[in-house]
């Protein structure tokens, strides 16, 4: 197990050890508290966009299902006639400059593995920069936009933003409640009082302060040929490999199960570069994957490599919610 997979497991299932990083943990919530107190008080100005900014974010560190949720707002958003727009950090991306816009035909290593995923599954406008106002102003620059959602950046206060939504993972919750280094938080708890709305991964129903919202698998896509099959393609009990480089892993071979196959896990770090050499496992079997890796694998790809599409499906609760605080942002 890696190292950065062991400090995970430490935060979110306990080790005395943790305890010596509490002076650390204790620094880095000053530096984080001055930093958003500076732009609360008007000492740092933020840029405005000229359009609603919808920030999509989370305060830990691990997978809590958010590109999923940005693909299903960008198309409920569509779907009400609104031009939508997303930029992202590009966590990964080596572009040949900044900003970047993200076409279909790029490779990961030059988009980053979550906004090629973005626009090679819906083909939605994306700009990748870690200076995220730039990377709007270049955005806007390019397209007429209704609306444009940030890709992360909870923390990047430089951005001003209208809506704030922060996804938990409901099974982990937000581990030992520590700040970096010593948990998993990269702000203090508290922070959460003061965003719009939070969304619970894996809820069977909506918690009191907050919406429910799972990932439901929807299909079968293989990677060789883009031919897209039923989850009945793979018969109950059928044994495969299952390759998952993301923030959780666990959750992803979970699914696998539920679906009653037989997975034989092999989890990567999230954001992972693979080679085929290093897919080659044994026995050989179908390898199913995430989404997010199979833009990293495409090129590559064996004749029996799939992978499972998810789809966000949030509670009606928060579909009423995010219907009615849209309204009201458009109508400005």
């Amino acid at each position: 197990m890696a190292f950065s997979d062991r400090l995970l497991a430490a935060w979110y299932r306990g080790h005395p050890a943790l305890t010596l990083l509490r002076p650390l943990e204790l620094l880095y919530r000053r530096v984080a508290a001055a930093k958003r107190a500076a732009y609360l008080d008007g000492r740092r100005q933020a840029y405005r966009a000229p359009v609603p900014v919808i920030v999509v974010g989370n305060i830990t560190v691990g997978g809590t299902g958010k590109t999923p949720m940005i693909l299903w707002l960008i198309e409920h958003c569509r779907a009400r006639g609104l031009k939508v727009g997303v930029v992202s950090r590009g966590y990964g991306a080596k572009p040949p400059s900044l900003p970047w816009r993200v076409r279909p035909e790029h490779s990961a290593a030059q988009a980053g593995d979550e906004p090629l995923m973005i626009v090679q599954r819906c083909g939605v406008p994306l700009m990748i920069d870690p200076d995220r106002p730039r990377a709007v102003q270049a955005l806007l620059g390019e397209e007429a936009l209704d609306l444009i959602l940030c890709d992360d950046g909870l923390q990047h206060y430089r951005l001003a933003r209208d809506l704030e939504l922060v996804l938990i993972d409901a099974a982990r919750g937000l581990g030992n409640g520590r700040c970096l280094p010593a948990g998993p938080l990269r702000e203090p708890a508290e922070r959460l009082r003061s965003v719009d709305a939070l969304l619970y991964n894996g809820a069977s129903r909506d918690p009191q302060g907050g919406f429910s919202f799972t990932l439901r698998p929807s299909a079968l896509v293989n990677l060789e040929s883009g031919q897209t099959s039923p989850l009945a393609h793979f018969a109950p009990g059928q044994r495969l490999h299952a390759l998952a480089g993301i923030g959780n892993p666990q959750r992803f071979f979970a699914t696998l199960e539920a679906l009653h196959w037989r997975p034989v896990p092999h989890a990567f770090p999230d954001h992972a570069a693979y080679s085929a050499e290093q897919l080659q496992f044994s026995p050989p079997l179908p390898l199913l994957m995430t989404e997010k890796d199979a833009v990293k694998c495409r090129a590559f790809a064996a004749p029996d490599w799939w992978y499972l599409a998810v789809d966000a499906q949030p509670s009606p609760a928060f579909v009423a919610w995010f219907d009615a605080r849209l309204e009201r942002l458009i109508a400005r």
